[in-house]
């Protein structure tokens, strides 16, 4: 009970910060695209969680 506690308490906290961003006017700059390094970060996920599951696949075979 405690964790789930804590876990809504710091989901809470973390959501405050989201509207501390400005609301209008010119930030400074041109906008920032956010695909690139997520991109590969699933790729590469994607590739271990593959490569995990062959070795297990091979070595269940050979047993």
């Amino acid at each position: 009970m405690k964790k789930i506690i804590a876990t809504v308490f710091l989901a809470a906290c973390t959501t405050i910060g989201l509207y501390a961003q400005p609301g209008s006017g010119n930030p400074g700059g041109p906008p920032v695209p956010l695909d690139g390094g997520i991109s590969l970060l699933i790729a590469a996920g994607a590739a271990l969680g593959g490569k995990k599951a062959f070795d297990a696949y091979k070595n269940k075979k050979e047993a």
